[in-house]
């Protein structure tokens, strides 16, 4: 598929010396959803605000549309929409006032069709002549999209489109974010809900201390990351592993209460060994009382790519509360 945003060699260090991202390949496809997961800090916004040219990169270069968006930043600008984190929006304004307003400062001709259907596909059109202080916080959330729609871009950029959303709402946006791509639009959000890259990403990037460490299709990278566990459950406790078991090649996990066994085993090799496992824990002498298999969520496989470096700077429970 061809690429709509490709970046080479992306690099950003800031005057403090902080290095926000360390020479970022990126490629992405027209028309697609690519869902770029890491901790806070590890670069999302300021990969997102080079491509949109607010931020400049340090070094490297960002071609959107065929066009470099620096030698040609009015032409790229006009080809992207941007959705803050943050709900920045007066108090006063209405919110046709609003969309209105920002479709004329990218140079578009007025056009109220195009508005009101805008507003209509938001569940936004009865509210448009409201002020914007009178909304919920989702309808400002909304309204941020609304505005970043209004001169209609081909890419639309939405950085933690669902945070402090609840549940119901949140899933209302990933209807709204599948209706915009069939529309078209190439897609590209930052965030750290799991379930929200899981559920409507088709491609996912893991992005962590300024180092995108991989990107690969969804299904893909579950198939090939992700590991299946064999859970036996014991008729009766034991306080350690039968020695025959301890000794395997199979590493098994005893849990803590000494009721179950866990096998992790990889499902593309030719043979996952549970045959034969169940066979070796029935000579040991262990009745079973129940056996049934977990597979890896999108989360497992989040926090496996990035907790090593955690570990390594000391980190670990501030960047586990704010990714889980």
């Amino acid at each position: 598929m061809k690429s709509i945003v490709s970046i080479k060699e992306v690099s950003k260090t800031y005057g403090s010396g902080f290095v926000a991202l360390k020479k970022v390949n990126l490629e992405i496809e027209e028309g697609e959803i690519l869902a770029l997961l890491g901790p806070n800090g590890a670069g999302k916004t300021t990969l997102i605000s080079i491509i949109c040219g607010i931020v400049t990169a340090s070094s490297g270069n960002v071609i959107a549309g065929g066009f470099d968006n620096v030698a040609n930043y009015r032409k790229t600008r006009q080809l992207i929409g941007l959705v803050p984190q943050e709900l920045t929006l007066g108090a006063f304004e209405t919110v046709w006032n609003t969309v209105s307003f920002s479709r004329g400062l990218f140079g578009k001709k007025k056009n109220n069709d195009y508005l009101e259907k805008l507003l209509k596909d938001l569940s936004l059109f009865d509210k448009k002549d409201s002020e914007l202080r009178e909304l919920s916080g989702g309808m400002k959330r909304r309204v941020l999209i609304a505005k970043a729609l209004s001169h209609e871009p081909r890419i639309l950029f939405l950085d933690e489109p669902t945070a402090g959303v609840d549940v119901e709402l949140r899933k209302d946006m990933w209807n709204i974010v599948r209706r915009l791509r069939e529309s078209g639009v190439t897609i590209i959000l930052t965030t750290h809900y799991i379930e929200e890259a899981e559920e409507i990403a088709d491609r996912i990037g893991v992005i962590n201390k300024g180092e995108l460490l991989l990107v690969e299709d969804k299904q893909r990278l579950m198939q090939e990351l992700g590991k299946k566990q064999l859970i036996v459950e014991l008729k009766d406790a034991v306080s350690e592993l039968p020695q025959s078991l301890s000794s395997s090649s199979y590493q098994l996990l005893l849990s803590d209460n000494g009721e179950s066994i866990t096998y992790i085993y990889d499902t593309t090799s030719d043979s996952t060994g549970i045959t034969d496992l169940l066979q070796a824990i029935k000579l040991a002498g262990l009745e079973l009382k129940d056996i049934h298999i977990k597979k890896s969520s999108l989360q497992d496989i989040f926090v496996d790519l990035v907790k090593d470096e955690v570990v390594d700077s000391g980190e670990q429970s501030l960047q586990y509360e704010q990714v889980v």
